[in-house]
This record gives C-alpha cells, structure tokens and sequence, in this order.
C-alpha cells in the first residue's frame, strides 16, 4: 500500500501494525465495527492515521445509515480512543458534509487523507530546518519515541518525516529509537520504517534514553504527539515526558511535530487532556505469555503529558510554535 489508510471504493483498506514486523498484512474493513475493533487493538494507530480513520468511518456509516443513526455510531467512533483528538477531528469534518449525502461525506474524507499527506510533508520539511539550525554537529545523532513515521499517518509521517528530509540530504548519522512500551511501537514500526530507508539506528530501551543524552549520543529529540493543549502541553506515548525531562537536564532540543489537526485550542493545558489506560496485560503478559505473578495489577497509561516549558518547539504545516514557560 502506498498509503498506512485508504478507501478500495467498498472499504476502509489499512495495514495492520499489530503484525508488523514478522508479517505485513491489509485488513480490508466493510463496517464501522470492525473499524472500532481495529483501532482499540492497535492496528490502526497514530493520531493522524486515526484522523482518517475516523472520516473514513464515517463514509462508511453513511453509505448504509441514515442520518440519526449516523451520528449516533459517529459518536461511538470518536470515542474508541480518547486522546488522540485527529479522530474526533476526522469524524466531525466528515460529518458537516452529512447532510449533502454519501458521496460528499465520501469526498470530504478523502480531502482528509489527501490534507494529511501534504501538511505531514510539510510539517516535517519545516522541523528539519529547524533542527539545521539547533544543531551545529553533521552527521546528526537523532533520538524519537513511539513511532511518528508513515505508519502513523495516512503517509510520509511527521517526527520520521524530519529524518527522512534530512537522511537524503545526507545528514542522518544515526537514529536511536526508543523500544516504547508497552507494545513495543518503537522497536517494531520505528525500526521497521528506519530499514525501509536505509538509515542507521539502533533500538533503545526506554530506560537507557537519558543515558544516551548523558554519554553525548543524542543531538536532537524529535517526537510526535496525539494532543497538543493551547498552551503546548503535549500528550504523546508514554515516556516521552521522561525523554523530555532528559534532554532538559543535558540540554538537548526537544522537538515536538505534528499537523495542525494535532492542536486542541479547547484545552488550555495538558492537565484537561483525556489519558487512555489500556490492559494491564499488555503489561504483565508478553506475547500472551505471564511474565508477572498471577493476580499482578499494571499502571499502564497509553499516553503522558509533557509540560510546554521542556518543548523547545513544535512544528506544524503552518507555524513554529516556541512555547513559553
């Protein structure tokens, strides 16, 4: 697929990142059920792919529902993951063409898909500057959480999108991406997207991100996020406001990228931002397997909140946003 997520003319057709990188599998989704179940296990992820997702969804609903059972199932949609804002982002710009019929709902979705494409490139493209202009060493050492590549987006990607601009400029000496737990986003589709382009890395856990800093192996943090709050408090995967307070201590720019679909200007800071807790398996079991005594709980947040006053900038297709503390 060229796309992470797209639209065959009968169904929501999307690569499921539950599989990868053992096996590179298209789940072709005829219903919005099935869209939901994709997107609570993780097998369409990533705020701006769940930005599609969720318009896309809604073309669905439309072509076989009317109007009232429409929104009441968009509804259901928006909520299947609450931290991300892209997929209430996506359902909502669907749902204003609702009433013109399908085939509007329909174009507007893939307006979605095509806008998401360009303002990742974009945004990207203006983060790489940035990072020129922050960082004096070539070829540059690069650290990223979770994973912000095309697998995250409908395409190109946003955090991975700055590499790829500055790997064929010859710039990239080497990305450490962190592992991310607790399903292993870095280590499975950051690592994954980083062979496809033939950039040097190598996987990092978690917990060794600030020893890396500390060793001088990191001149640059470039992250994604799920939501961004008005005042820049930015939610993204678990553990980044660790990679932040990291870079903060040893004085690494930490560089937030993301469309400007990403901005929830009705949140005034992050402390209002919804943060999923998912099951304490993906925890205590690896690959289904125990790993911890019978009865073990898990705090397992999907997301945290790093304060705007550790973002040395966030960059969207529009603007580079310098947070005040």
């Amino acid at each position: 697929m060229d796309r992470t997520i797209d639209w065959d003319g009968e169904a929501v057709v999307t690569v499921d990142q539950t599989a990868l990188p053992q096996a590179y599998r298209v789940l072709r989704l005829r219903d919005v059920d099935s869209l939901i179940d994709a997107i609570s296990r993780l097998a369409i992820r990533g705020a701006p792919a769940l930005g599609g997702a969720g318009a896309l969804g809604v073309a669905l609903l439309a072509r076989d529902h009317d109007a009232q059972v429409v929104r009441l199932e968009a509804e259901r949609l928006a909520s299947a993951r609450p931290t991300a804002v892209n997929l209430r982002w996506g359902v909502n710009r669907a749902l204003s063409r609702l009433a013109e019929g399908p085939d509007a709902v329909l174009a507007e979705a893939l307006a979605v898909l095509e806008a998401d494409i360009k303002a990742n490139h974009d945004a990207s493209g203006r983060a790489a500057e940035l990072v020129r202009e922050v960082c004096e060493r070539r070829p540059l050492r690069l650290l990223t959480h979770c994973n912000a590549g095309r697998l995250a987006t409908v395409g190109w990607g946003s955090a991975l999108g700055v590499v790829r601009h500055l790997a064929a400029a010859g710039e990239v000496g080497e990305v450490l991406a962190d592992e991310t737990r607790p399903l292993l986003q870095g280590a499975r589709l950051t690592a994954y997207e980083l062979a496809e382009m033939n950039v040097p890395y190598r996987i990092c856990p978690d917990s060794a991100a600030a020893t890396a800093m500390a060793q001088g192996l990191v001149d640059c943090v470039v992250v994604g996020a799920d939501r961004i709050a008005a005042n820049g408090d930015v939610a993204n995967k678990i553990g980044t406001y660790a990679v932040a307070l990291a870079a903060a201590r040893h004085g690494v720019p930490f560089i937030v990228v993301a469309p400007e679909s990403t901005v929830d200007e009705a949140i005034a800071d992050g402390s209002a931002i919804p943060i999923e807790q998912r099951d304490p398996a993906e925890v205590t079991h690896y690959a289904g397997v125990p790993i911890a005594p019978p009865g073990a709980g898990a705090f397992n947040p999907a997301f945290d909140v790093t304060p705007a006053d550790l973002v040395t900038a966030i960059v969207t297709e529009d603007r580079v946003w310098r947070p005040l503390p």
